[in-house]
């Protein structure tokens, strides 16, 4: 196997990862739990809540216990579909090879 092809081969997948890290980056998911009475969750490609609204009907007290689960369910699904996303998109340039950091 020619050395130099490998290594073009190495950059140039290299280049890629960068390049979808990136655009997973910037891509926005949102978590809702409750439908539209209840909580949703915005985050960034990078796992950052980057907004976060509730449903006028769950801001009473006797609701707090509820509120808080439908905010971690929400939040969560937002991150697993983060994850999924990424998972896919770089397993598909990466073809199962896992690298440190990704």
């Amino acid at each position: 196997m020619d050395m130099k092809r490998l290594m073009e081969q190495a950059q140039q997948m290299q280049r890629k990862l960068k390049k979808i890290e990136q655009e997973l980056n910037e891509t926005e998911y949102v978590g809702v739990s409750g439908g539209s009475n209840g909580v949703s969750v915005k985050i960034n490609g990078m796992n950052e809540v980057i907004e976060a609204n509730i449903s006028e009907e769950l801001l009473d007290k006797e609701n707090k216990e509820e509120l808080q689960d439908m905010i971690l369910l929400a939040v969560n699904s937002a991150v697993d579909q983060a994850k999924t996303e990424r998972d896919e998109k770089l397993g598909a340039v990466t073809q199962g090879v896992s690298f440190p950091g990704m």
